[in-house]
């Protein structure tokens, strides 16, 4: 069971515009969605809901978390960028899942899912980076991986090597990713590899909410 600071807080990060007749009231599904995101399974946000009077499917809450879009907010301008890759399993199949964080705020800036790993799609990963936040002056911090220094270098940013420090801050996120994705065997099986990276993005959105 996550810790009960993980279960408070603001849900205004939450925005329910794909809503049109949804039988449910809005406060309890931001309330079902924040917690299945912050860790308890399907099941244990529907028993969750159930206390409020509200009876709904594993699916339906499921379907509030994929419906709500979420991603973490652009337009940041961080002096570091803390970038790294973790292997991420769907359906017995290895994916590549690619962060980029701001170490002085422990905010996600950047998240995605890719079938493989390769320099070129490290590019294309800070490519979209740029496109969402400022981070053409920050200094990227690496860990010894070759291809992440090739795609730094060949579109022209600043980086260097460094295995601890500030570049933790990645390393604490894939932890709690998988001990997330480890946690309940509902997650991350029967689904699309883009269900999967729609859930990490919002995975993403509600970590930042608590920094």
């Amino acid at each position: 069971m996550p810790e009960i600071t993980r279960l408070s807080g603001s849900s205004d990060w939450i925005e329910l515009d794909f809503v049109e007749r949804e039988r449910t009231p809005r406060r309890l599904m931001e309330l079902g969605i924040r917690l299945h995101l912050a860790g308890l399974s399907l099941s244990n946000t529907v028993s969750e809901l159930e206390k409020f009077g509200v009876q709904r499917s594993r699916k339906a809450v499921h379907d509030w978390v994929q419906k709500a879009d979420l991603q973490p907010v652009s337009g940041k301008a961080p002096n570091q960028v803390a970038l790294d890759e973790t292997v991420i399993r769907i359906n017995d199949q290895r994916y590549w899942l690619y962060a980029a964080a701001d170490p002085k705020t422990n905010e996600l800036l950047h998240i995605q899912l890719y079938s493989t790993t390769t320099t070129a799609l490290t590019e294309m990963f800070l490519q979209e980076l740029r496109e969402k936040h400022d981070v053409d002056n920050a200094v990227f911090l690496v860990d010894g991986a070759q291809h992440l220094q090739t795609a730094l270098q060949r579109v022209g940013l600043r980086f260097q090597v460094e295995r601890s420090g500030n570049r933790n801050s990645v390393e604490r996120i894939f932890r709690e990713v998988k001990r997330r994705t480890s946690s309940f065997s509902n997650c991350f099986r029967h689904v699309e590899p883009e269900t999967a990276e729609n859930w990490l993005q919002s995975f993403a959105r509600w970590w930042n909410s608590l920094n």
